[in-house]
């Protein structure tokens, strides 16, 4: 009885994941900080914490020594790097409408990148922008350094 009514939980949980990653604008929480890291939303300057929904067109900016986990919704990761600017410019993710994208400008500094189910389902709409070149990602797992 307590299986059934826990994969029942997970259930309900698994549809609401996907029915809130195309309602809101909630596309990625801060998973772990370590330093100092703000999150930059329509001009403001905001102090990150772990549990921190971030937006599209979201910036973060961390300072030296600092870094920051960043968990998307389709389990996407990014661990940005110390004196490092990057912004979420597009994420859309709505696999029961089969429409993705992602879009992760690095202005400077460092990241890692490790895909979620968005780079399995739809590689393609998976881009990375920097301010001298724009990759299509089709792998899995690469750190990008911006200088």
């Amino acid at each position: 009885m307590v299986k059934i009514g826990l994969a029942a939980i997970m259930i309900v949980f698994c549809g609401f994941t996907g029915v809130a990653a195309a309602e809101s604008t909630h596309v990625a929480i801060i998973k772990n900080i370590s330093g100092s890291i703000e999150v930059i939303r329509h001009g403001k300057k905001l102090p990150a914490k772990p549990g921190m929904q971030l937006n599209r067109m979201d910036k973060i900016s961390s300072t030296a020594k600092s870094q920051a986990g960043i968990v998307f919704i389709d389990g996407t990761l990014i661990t940005v790097g110390s004196s490092t600017v990057v912004e979420i410019r597009k994420y859309l993710f709505e696999p029961r409408k089969a429409k993705y994208g992602f879009s992760f400008y690095v202005n400077k500094g460092a990241a890692i990148y490790s895909s979620g189910k968005l780079g399995k389902l739809a590689p393609e709409t998976v881009n990375l922008e920097t301010p001298r070149a724009t990759v299509g990602i089709r792998g899995t797992r690469f750190i990008v350094k911006v200088d």
